[in-house]
């Protein structure tokens, strides 16, 4: 009886580089307070990374949101698992899988403050250099 080896397909994983390019995008479009909270030593996390940011006007979070999505889809060609908060940009969130992406206007950011819900997370703070 002849024994069929299978290949096991090679799954890259790509998710600290979505996340530099996103941050980078965000922050190409002057993203305010741009935080990522890594869950990757957490058990039962929801997903590996969240990238939280905020801006001033709903134009603006719409414009760092456009420019997240276009830059991840150019360079990674990565397509959105799901996207939500459009009809209003008072917080849109953009799911990658492992990353997960809140672009908030700064009232609701202050308002919700939803980093201050995961305190154990690691947090690292990205400003323009």
């Amino acid at each position: 009886m002849e024994k069929k080896v299978i290949k096991k397909s090679k799954i890259t994983d790509n998710t600290a580089e979505l996340l530099e390019i996103a941050i980078a995008a965000a922050l190409e479009k002057k993203a305010q307070n741009i935080i990522s909270l890594n869950f990757s030593k957490l058990k039962n996390s929801i997903c590996k990374y969240f990238i939280i940011c905020n801006a001033d006007s709903t134009t603006q979070v719409s414009a760092i949101s456009d420019n997240i999505e276009d830059k991840i889809l150019e360079k990674l060609n990565e397509k959105i698992w799901r996207r939500n908060g459009f009809e209003n940009a008072f917080w849109i969130i953009l799911d990658y899988g492992d990353v997960v992406i809140h672009i908030f206007q700064t009232e609701q950011r202050n308002f919700y403050r939803l980093e201050d819900l995961w305190a154990d997370a690691e947090i690292k703070q990205h400003i323009e250099i």
